[in-house]
């Protein structure tokens, strides 16, 4: 057993001798109160009962006081009295109700010193007729005893306050008794946060520094000011937050104000209790206030000021209605820099160039990283325990997609997201679009090397997001060609779904929209905003309040875009329906061209796959149908049907029967002459 375990150990066992004698001394002032002659159904004599001193109460004061002053810390109440402010009398109040729950005898001393056997219970008026320099001041509400809910109070039908039941509070019981723990009432809504693991990157290190530094210089018995962390990255707040709390040697426990009591009432008695616990443990309250809707931004604005000891309230942006004392710490995820080393250290020394690559492309909180490193160390031990040699070579797609899927934004009710399967060998386009679209991924994919290592970044504070602008008619590639930049860059495709995210009340879609681009930052996906026409639409003249807000939100997005830092593709039908002013910010505007007859032949050979059965299919006759990439898939894929339905190949009759609906159901003219083979080929 260790030193410090021994030492509490010694402390519990001389708490309960304290205590043993505690109670023998309140036990033996009530048994020299009852009277000689008491009503009936009562002893006549005082009972004798076992235990220390039971007769002498000023034996066992004495004994009380030298199993106080052999102890080093002093004993349980003492401790109480010292950080809650009790008077002498008011710890005795205290021992007389914590008496009667720790020796059964004690209730019946309580009532045969009351002459009534129906009040078998401490009483405010008992204990100010058994101890010495009683003051009345004890009843107040201001005063420890209520002010700290240390004894319970039942006044039923209004009974007058010094003669009701008092019953310690279970919490301060245990306390005396050297029993610590978090009382139940708040343990049902808090939740301990795990420690400190590591060391904090240097970023993150002097911002942790700054909230230790603020609370170790508060005076003693002044609470500390309340520290809001700011960033976007819960994770990373919460990582300081453990370092800051046990730095100091405090428990941290997170509040989720989705929890907090709504009425007033609740809402004071759980701040008291927190108060409460912030003198009788080694506390601090972590508000994870992200999310915080506005009825909950009340009560935590409630909360707050009526709580004392450590808080720290974590925020995306400054907390509004909080007075000077508060202050903001900024809290971001480590830098590129930084997380490319914890990468090379987490993943040692054969990892050569992945940990620049990672740190390029995923923006991850240094607790993402270690547990990324640390699943790949594991399946590379069990490899070796299966006697069998770790892949190496599929180290950098393990660790690629493990980034991805920790990065991968929650966006489900506002995008979904979209498999990709196109590859470059898939879309066809003309060689100037083709190398425009290279030009996209090769920039995704050196922008790290561009914006840091040359110096880019440190003197452009916006545009360092990559946007791009697909225009052309429906079914004309832009769609698939967002899907091979996703297939090519090896990233998540997010289609955002403008039903969700334009709202007809006023701010709603920017926020829907900051809610959009906040969670793809971490860099894992791309954002493919189709038929963006109709969210980033021209600017008009403002000649209603409608015109005014409609306005606001393409200015807003014009600045959202500028710094959002990942790949951002706009999709529209309508080039000339997009303002001008935010095509001139876009990196790069692709058009994608109704496909002629060369695009088309090259489309039709490559539209069924190589598992298709196929016969005589005439790639350069179906090239003359004037459709676009979209609707050749659409034939095709209906031509496939036919051929299953009738158990054959897919051949040319079916391909141009197909394409005679396709062409009915877009409204254009059919010339029955087209679509017949036979004639065609005679």
């Amino acid at each position: 057993m260790s030193e410090a375990m021994a030492t509490h150990d010694d402390w519990l066992e001389a708490n309960g001798r304290f205590m043993a004698a505690a109670v023998a001394w309140v036990r033996a002032l009530l048994r020299r109160r009852v009277p000689v002659e008491t009503p009936r159904g009562f002893d006549r004599r005082p009972r004798e009962g076992a235990g220390l001193n039971a007769d002498d109460p000023v034996r066992a004061e004495a004994a009380m006081k030298a199993a106080a002053q052999a102890m080093t810390p002093p004993p349980a109440l003492l401790i109480l009295a010292e950080r809650l402010g009790l008077s002498p009398f008011e710890q005795r109040a205290l021992l007389l109700c914590a008496a009667a729950e720790l020796d059964t005898s004690v209730a019946g001393l309580c009532a045969q010193v009351q002459g009534d056997p129906t009040r078998p219970y401490p009483t405010f008026a008992l204990a100010l007729s058994l101890f010495d320099d009683a003051t009345w001041d004890v009843l107040t509400p201001e005063r420890p005893l209520r002010r700290w809910r240390l004894v319970e109070i039942d006044r039923p039908g209004g009974t007058a306050l010094t003669v009701s039941p008092l019953r310690a509070d279970e919490r301060i019981v245990n306390f005396l008794k050297g029993v610590t723990y978090l009382d139940e009432r708040l343990g049902a809504l808090l939740e301990q946060l795990p420690a400190a693991e590591g060391d904090l990157p240097p970023s993150q290190q002097s911002a942790a520094q700054r909230a230790i530094r603020l609370w170790s210089s508060v005076d003693p018995g002044q609470p500390p000011p309340p520290i809001q962390l700011l960033g976007p990255d819960a994770a990373s707040k919460r990582a300081v937050a453990a370092h800051i709390a046990e730095a100091l040697g405090l428990r941290l426990l997170r509040l989720d104000p989705a929890l907090l009591p709504t009425t007033p009432t609740d809402l004071d008695a759980f701040a008291r209790l927190w108060r409460r616990e912030t003198r009788l443990l080694p506390v601090a309250l972590y508000l994870d206030a992200d999310g915080a809707d506005p009825a909950q931004i009340v009560s935590v604005d409630r909360l707050i000021a009526r709580i004392e000891g450590p808080v720290l309230l974590a925020a995306r942006q400054l907390w509004p209605n909080t007075d000077d004392a508060s202050v903001a710490v900024d809290v971001d995820k480590p830098t590129p820099a930084e997380q490319a080393d914890l990468w090379r250290e987490a993943l040692g020394p054969d990892a050569a160039d992945l940990p620049d690559a990672l740190a390029a492309q995923f923006n991850l909180a240094a607790g993402a990283i270690v547990n990324l490193a640390r699943r790949e160390r594991l399946q590379a031990s069990d490899a070796e325990a299966d006697g069998s040699e770790s892949d190496r070579a599929g180290l950098r797609e393990r660790l690629w997609d493990g980034a991805r899927g920790v990065s991968r934004p929650r966006l489900d009710t506002l995008a979904r997201r979209l498999a990709p399967r196109a590859t470059w060998d898939d879309i066809v386009l003309p060689p100037a679009e083709t190398a425009l679209l290279q030009g996209v991924a090769d920039q995704v994919a050196q922008r790290a090397k561009v914006y840091r290592e040359w110096g880019f970044a440190e003197r452009m504070n916006r545009g360092l997001g990559i946007s791009v602008l697909f225009a052309g008619p429906s079914g004309s590639g832009k769609t698939m060609a967002a899907e091979v930049l996703a297939s090519h860059l090896r990233l998540d495709l997010f289609r955002i779904d403008l039903s969700t995210v334009v709202s007809k009340y006023i701010g709603e879609t920017e926020a829907n929209l900051r809610r959009v681009f906040d969670a793809a930052e971490d860099g894992g996906a791309i954002l493919f905003f189709d038929e963006a026409d109709a969210l980033f639409g021209k600017r008009t003249e403002v000649k209603d309040s409608h015109d005014r807000y409609a306005n606001i939100e393409i200015d807003y997005l014009l600045q959202r875009m500028e710094a959002f830092g990942g790949l951002a593709i706009l999709a529209t039908n309508m080039k000339s329906a997009m303002d001008a002013t935010f095509l001139r910010r876009l990196r790069f505007v692709l058009d994608f061209p109704f496909p002629g007859v060369p695009e088309r032949s090259a489309i039709w050979r490559r539209v069924f796959p190589s598992a298709t059965p196929t016969e005589g299919l005439d790639f350069d006759r179906l090239a003359r149908l004037n459709v676009t990439g979209g609707h050749i898939a659409v034939i095709a894929l209906n031509a496939a049907f036919q051929a299953a339905h009738a158990g054959g190949p897919v051949t040319m009759p079916m391909v141009l029967h197909a394409a005679r609906i396709e062409f009915r159901k877009l409204g254009r003219p059919v010339n029955e002459a087209d679509f017949h083979w036979r004639e065609a080929a005679a």
